[in-house]
Formats: C-alpha cells, structure tokens, sequence
C-alpha cells in the first residue's frame, strides 16, 4: 500500500507547483467557495429550483439550509481543516450538501465511487487516512469490510436508512439550525488549500486519487460552463455521469450553481429513463457518454414519444463519440452533440466543440478559453499538424497524484504541461483527434494502431449493439488487433463476416484478425470502455 510518508507528499506537490510556470489563468479569479455563491443565491431568489432528484424539487433556501446544518455537524464533530471525510453515496441531494457543508468549515471530502468493492475500496480509504466516512445505507457492509482491511478507526455515518451500531447522519443533522454559519464559526480557508479528492475511473487500472483546490471548485464553471455551456439561470443541467466521478461532480454539482442553475439528478442510467427525466426536468444542458447516446437511439420511435424542445445543448465526452453517432443524434432529433475531452486529473473537460458551436464529426474540438493545448512527440517536442502524439494541456487546473510518485514523475512535461494519457493529431485548423488511450494503443508491425478506428468501422454493422478492440500478441507482428463484439438482440454473424466488413474501410494493417461475439462489454459507471478488463482475461504468453 502507499507510503504514509507527508514530506515526500508534500515534495510531489512542490515540484508540481515549480513546473507549472507557464500555466495560463482564466479572467476571473474566484474568491469565494461555492457555498457562499449558494448562500448569495438563497438570500436573493431562495425559492428558485436549485436541484431535482425523481419528482422532488429542491429550492436554493432548502439546499443551503442543509449545507448549513451539515457544516454544524463538522463543527461539533471537531472535524478541523485539512481532516478528510469520505463519501460513499448513491447520487442523491444531501451528497451535495455533505461535501458543500463539510468543506465549508475546511475539511477535505474524498467522493468515492459507489460500486467500488475489497480491496479497490480499501486503496481509496487508505491513501487518505479519513476520520469520518459517510456511506449509503445499502453500502454500509462493503464499507464495514474496506474498514476492516484498511485497519483504520475512522468513524463510520450511515444516510438513508438504519444499521444497528452506527448513527444515521441524516437523523443527526435535523437538530442543527439552517441559519448561515456566524463569521466566528467559520475557518479561514485559503484558495490554495485542498478542497476534494476524486479518483480516476480506473480504465487502466486500480483507481488514482488525484488533489483538488478550493480555487478550483469555481475555476471549472468560470471557464467551461461560462464559455462552453454559456450557462444562465435559466437552464437545467442533466446526465447520468454519479457525482463521485469529476464529470459528476462538475456537471451537477459545481457548474449549475455557479449561475444559479439547476441540477438534474438520476440515480442510474437507462435510455427511457433519461428521455422520459429530460422531458419531466425540462433538461435544457444534456452531458452525456458517448455510449449513452448510443443506446437512446436504440430506442424505437423516441423522437415521437418524448418531447425534447428544452434541449438547447448536447456534450458528450469520456471516450469517442465517433461521427456516426454525432450524424444519427443530429439527423433523428435534429441537434448537435459537441464533443469533448477531459480528465479527472485536471478536474473537467478543456477542450470541446461546443466553444466554438462548430462542430467537425470525430473530433473533440479546441481549447476552452484558459486552457492552452497541443501534441507533442516522444522526445516531447511539438508534432507537426497530422502528426499522432501525445496530448498536452495546460491551464489553471493541473494534475496532482496524491501518494503515487512514480505516477507524478511522469505525469507532466518539464516545462509544466500535463499529459493527458491520449494519442491524438491535430489538424490545421487547431481541432484535435482521439486516436487511442496510450495504454489501449496496439504496436503491429512497426504500426501504432488506435482501437478506436476500427470499433468505429465495427459499429456500423447493421447487426452490432457494442464493439470493442485490443491489441493482443502475435508471435510474427508482435500485437494484432483483436474485436469483441455484442449483437443485437435476433442477430447472427460470424467472426469471417465480421472482419469481411472491415475490408476496404480501413487500412489492411489494422484489420482485425479475430472477432469474438460475447453478451456485453465491461465499463465504468459513467460508460467508460474497460478494454484493460479485455486484456486481463487474455492467455498469458511466455
């Protein structure tokens, strides 16, 4: 497990800041947490529609009222700056008020994705030493065994229901008054300070807990949400993305507030689910994975049985959206979606079409206003336009490991860009171009192939639902390309067929030289591709 040692911690931190000499700042600075920006909120227009979960509506009074009461809570519970209180929630209200609350009076809140289980569980508890854990009634037992490996004597809170032994939190907190904390309550709480922990989605591997500042809870909405979405208070901001994940929590908890917008919040993904929460929220900001658009337009007839007219705005982002989704959304219900790429590391998304609303199909844009981009090579000098490299950004989010020096070493350049972990090209016009993860890239024969391309090609088959692509060894090319493929429910194809199809569409080199139809794919909560999952149940080669 992870060393406890905090001067070599803190040596990661100093040498991130040192190379972040170049990074480039945003207009507006925030001064305030985003808390204060809900109180504002409340004081002035209290009765507006703050949040919607299922058919509740909660209003900005009622939302800062349980900020309010959860920042009494840390307060009598002795929770000091800098202490950290996990969170183990399904996507619910009081998971926004909790770390509103807690981080108001200075502690740091590490979300935690809901599904995580053992001993993946058990690294992101241990790496941040909480003293408090808060976790959803229905997760209390796995939480219960995480503790038990992690050995820690944090204290354990359940929300939403009764577990004999251990408090229920939301009880607990209806004895605090609502009132605003008093100037005398409140901490003295630094910009700089750290504010969050989020963890990666663990695509290539077990979940990395990367830092957080209190500037940077109000950075994201004053770049992207501001020059990006073009929030106003008038919009509703939905998806499906859990609020553990940064797509999450910037979507629906940070961005709307900034703007006194709403949040649209649904516990689980399903097609019909969110035609059906797009019309009843009137949903006017849709964010999405790209694999989420993909099943709604396997809905039949949707765009007879749903009214969409509050729709105004489509982002997609976490993997490739692919110009033939972006044609089919666009020619059955007659909107754009922008695609974009972001990381948990640098908190959100920082390139996107929807800045400049000139969408090119199959790529995911330019630079957000504030962020500076470009591909470099593997000596790490700038790649020619056309040129497959690695992607670069910098900007006034950056990318910190928390206790994962080995990761940190490597995670920015010299000169202070993050690498982003993508193999992308840029074109002449400063759009850029996913080609793979560089850890999903297949290396045959002497060719740098990205799966993507040839899912892409896959996908249009008349008779696949879902498609994916690895590089597997080969004894004569030293990796080839290898699909897995879902059917649609009915359909028959074979393995020839399949690699038949891909002839003429792409390159002889990167055809796939197996195809394998299995009953579903692996992915993460917010539809992320786990092709490392795939790799992992490959024969191991001597």
């Amino acid at each position: 497990m992870p060393s406890n040692n905090k001067s070599s911690a803190r040596a990661v931190l100093d040498s991130w800041t040192r190379a972040l000499t170049l990074t480039a700042r945003i207009e507006e600075n925030p001064q305030r947490l985003l808390a204060d920006v809900i109180q504002e909120l409340a004081d002035k227009s209290g009765e507006a529609t703050a949040l919607i979960s299922g058919e509740t509506c909660f209003s900005f009074q009622s939302i800062i009222q349980k900020v309010n009461r959860y920042s009494r809570w840390a307060l009598e519970q002795g929770i000091r700056k800098g202490d950290v209180v996990c969170l183990l929630m399904h996507n619910q209200a009081d998971y926004i008020a909790i770390w509103l609350g807690t981080t108001r009076v200075g502690a740091v809140v590490a979300l935690i994705n809901d599904q995580l289980v053992g001993e993946a569980l058990a690294h992101c508890i241990e790496i941040v030493t909480p003293r408090h854990m808060i976790v959803s009634a229905t997760l209390y037992q796995v939480a219960i065994d995480a503790q038990r490996l992690v050995g820690s004597q944090f204290k354990l809170w359940v929300h939403g229901g009764s577990a004999v032994g251990y408090p229920r939190i939301d009880f607990e907190v209806e004895r605090y008054s609502g009132e605003c904390l008093a100037a005398t309550e409140r901490r003295s709480i630094g910009l700089s300070d750290r504010a969050l922990w989020i963890y990666t989605s663990g695509t290539t591997g077990r979940p990395k807990g990367t830092v957080h500042f209190v500037e940077e809870l109000l950075i994201v909405p004053d770049s992207f949400g501001k020059y990006g979405w073009r929030v106003t208070g008038n919009d509703v901001i939905g998806g499906s993305a859990p609020l553990a994940f940064g797509a999450g929590y910037s979507s629906y908890a940070s961005i709307p507030f900034r703007f006194g917008a709403a949040a649209s919040l649904i516990p689980k993904f399903e097609p019909e689910k969110m035609f059906d929460t797009i019309q009843k929220h009137h949903i006017s900001i849709l964010t999405l994975a790209p694999t989420a658009y993909r099943k709604m337009l396997q809905v039949p007839d949707a765009e007879k049985k749903y009214d969409l007219s509050s729709l105004r705005v489509c982002t997609g982002g976490g993997e490739s959206l692919t110009a033939p989704t972006y044609h089919a959304w666009k020619e059955t219900f007659g909107l754009e979606i922008f695609e974009g790429l972001g990381t948990t590391e640098m908190m959100y998304v920082f390139a996107s079409n929807v800045v400049s609303r000139k969408a090119k199909p199959g790529s995911f844009g330019q630079a957000v206003p504030g962020y500076e981009l470009k591909v470099i090579d593997e000596e790490d000098k700038d790649a020619k336009a056309g040129t497959i490299g690695q992607f670069v950004a910098c900007g006034p989010t950056g990318t910190i490991y928390w206790r994962d020096p080995d990761k940190q070493r490597h995670a920015i350049t010299a000169d202070g860009w993050n690498r982003a972990g993508d193999f992308v090209h840029a074109d002449e016009d400063g759009y850029f171009w996913f080609v793979s993860r560089q850890d999903d890239i297949i290396k045959s024969s002497g060719y740098r192939i990205g799966p993507e391309e040839i899912e892409v090609t896959l996908a249009t088959h008349p008779a696949v639902a879902d498609v994916a692509v690895i590089g597997v060894p080969d004894e004569v090319r030293g990796q080839i390309a290898k699909a897995f493929v879902v059917l649609k429910p009915g359909q028959s194809v074979g393995s020839e067929e399949m690699i038949a199809f891909c002839k003429g569409k792409v390159a002889t080199y990167k055809l796939p030289r197996e195809v394998v139809i299995v009953n579903e794919l692996p992915r993460t909560p917010t539809g992320k591709l786990l092709r490392r999952v795939l790799r992992q149940k490959e024969p191991v080669t001597q």
